[in-house]
């Protein structure tokens, strides 16, 4: 699989300290192990901050967040012995805690940046404000969000809005709503959108989910979709959507069958 991505032209992989339960980094890791030249052509991103009730972290009594530095210096090295790898490319803050403390996380990437063990640094889930916050004490280069037609809070609650203004990378979580959009149409709503897509999809003899990816990335943000999907053919399928280019119109004909009215 992940000889077919660097094919393709896909070389960044997300990853997560909790994906799996905790198994999903070192399970990717052994891969790197077998094959050590495929780590050079490749970008990891993994993230840290949630702390899950799992057999192999038997200290934990309760979900929790543990944005400490302590907990941050810690989960980056487990990933990077997981991983097999000497460096990250990008370490996520993977929800916002409620007892962060912006100076001990600043305090944490900086003891990182200097050692190498990771290279850029950014937020996952957090408002515009949580960035900003963070942003204020350590540069914030990412914010990783669920974004996709069926959630479009990012487009109005100032997150996609300080990501141009600050230069913040965001990347949609989900572009494609977790699923819900299967080319199965169940409810109105998808209904909606599944007709919208299939209009476009004859113009530009393209896939529902490609429309929807094209829609995505039309936005002057530059979002960048993170695809749930380990399936090479419907990663091949996925670039194409770089080259759709939607009209103004077209895009918001598929923001209105997603809310069910015009715009004000």
């Amino acid at each position: 699989m992940i000889e077919e991505c660097l094919e393709t032209g896909v070389t960044t992989f997300d990853h997560a300290d909790i994906y799996g339960n905790y198994t999903t980094e070192a399970e990717f890791g052994l891969a790197i192990k077998e094959e050590p030249a495929l780590r050079n052509q490749m970008q990891l991103i993994t993230k840290c901050g949630i702390c899950m009730v799992a057999p192999n972290r038997p200290m934990h009594q309760i979900k929790h967040y543990n944005t400490s530095f302590q907990h941050i210096i810690e989960s980056v090295e487990h990933s990077l012995q997981n991983l097999h790898t000497d460096y990250i490319d990008l370490l996520l803050i993977h929800r916002p805690d409620a007892l962060l403390d912006p100076t001990e996380i600043a305090e944490a990437f900086n003891r990182l940046k200097t050692s190498g063990k990771v290279l850029h640094f950014g937020v996952s889930n957090f408002s515009a404000d949580q960035t900003q916050l963070l942003h204020s004490f350590f540069p914030v280069e990412v914010n990783q969000v669920e974004i996709s037609i069926l959630h479009t809070d990012a487009l109005y609650n100032g997150v996609l809005d300080q990501c141009i203004r600050e230069n913040i990378l965001p990347q949609s979580w989900s572009p494609l709503g977790g699923g819900i959009l299967s080319g199965i149409a169940d409810d109105d709503r998808s209904r909606r959108i599944m007709a919208v897509a299939d209009i476009l999809g004859e113009k530009y003899a393209a896939g529902f989910d490609q429309i929807l990816l094209a829609w995505l990335m039309k936005h002057p943000a530059g979002i960048i979709p993170v695809l749930g999907t380990t399936k090479a053919d419907r990663i091949r399928n996925a670039l194409l959507a770089k080259a759709i280019d939607l009209t103004h119109e077209e895009w918001y004909m598929l923001l209105r069958a997603a809310t069910g009215h015009e715009v004000p």
